[in-house]
């Protein structure tokens, strides 16, 4: 058993959820934890862990104002050294790997059971990562070849995908970085734009994609072979 405590603060939308981690949380025995935060945005995340110590966040992937990729982005940015955990129900592999990129330590389906969740939680204060059971880093079933040409998606297929969800060569190509973990500054670099013109193609692509979070754009370009 540690033999310190564990400040810990939970991250999720649904509050009923942030009870169910205290109940779970309450039934380790190997563990002692203190619970100093019960947050529902990752903007109140940010700003709590700016004025307050705390040794492990779990947070949900998907929160109401800005989700958790780019909640680990802006703590990697302001160098908020609080270990964090994302609890998902993604099982992407390119969005597990974005997770990580973007500095997370443990990445945790909330399908996981009991014990699993325990054995994360020591791991990452250890100052190690971890990944639940079953999850990749890199897709085993491979990209269809026909669509792409050295690497690249062939032309025929970017015009054809274009016309369909009326996206911009230019929002394709922010698509394409996004897809590749990619925050805003480094793809503002990339391009050579500002990070503002990148916020508001990201926007506008979600808009135009039906999709609310970075995870499900990443989702949206893996499966459609942008990645």
């Amino acid at each position: 058993m540690m033999d310190e405590t564990i400040r810990i603060v939970l991250v999720d939308n649904h509050q009923i959820f942030i009870e169910g981690l205290k109940v779970v949380l309450d039934g380790c025995n190997e563990l002692d934890f203190e619970v100093v935060g019960e947050i529902n945005t990752g903007n109140a995340l940010i700003k709590f862990l700016e004025k307050n110590d705390a040794d492990l966040v779990l947070m949900d992937m998907n929160l109401a104002d800005m989700d958790g990729l780019e909640v680990l982005n802006t703590l990697k940015e302001r160098r908020i050294k609080t270990k964090v955990i994302t609890m998902s129900v993604y099982d992407e592999p390119k969005i597990v790997k974005s997770a990580f990129k973007a500095g997370t330590y443990g990445y945790v389906l909330k399908s996981t059971g009991l014990l699993e969740f325990y054995k994360a939680i020591k791991i990452v204060m250890k100052g190690e990562t971890y990944m639940s059971l079953g999850l990749s880093l890199t897709n085993t079933t491979g990209m269809h070849s026909q669509f792409l040409h050295n690497g690249k998606l062939s032309s025929s297929f970017e015009d054809r995908f274009i016309k369909k969800f009326k996206l911009t060569k230019r929002e394709i190509e922010v698509l394409k970085l996004v897809g590749q973990a990619m925050s805003n500054k480094e793809i503002a670099k990339e391009l050579y734009i500002s990070d503002q013109t990148v916020s508001v193609h990201r926007k506008n692509i979600m808009k135009k994609l039906d999709v609310n979070n970075t995870a499900s754009l990443i989702k949206f370009a893996f499966e459609h072979n942008l990645i």
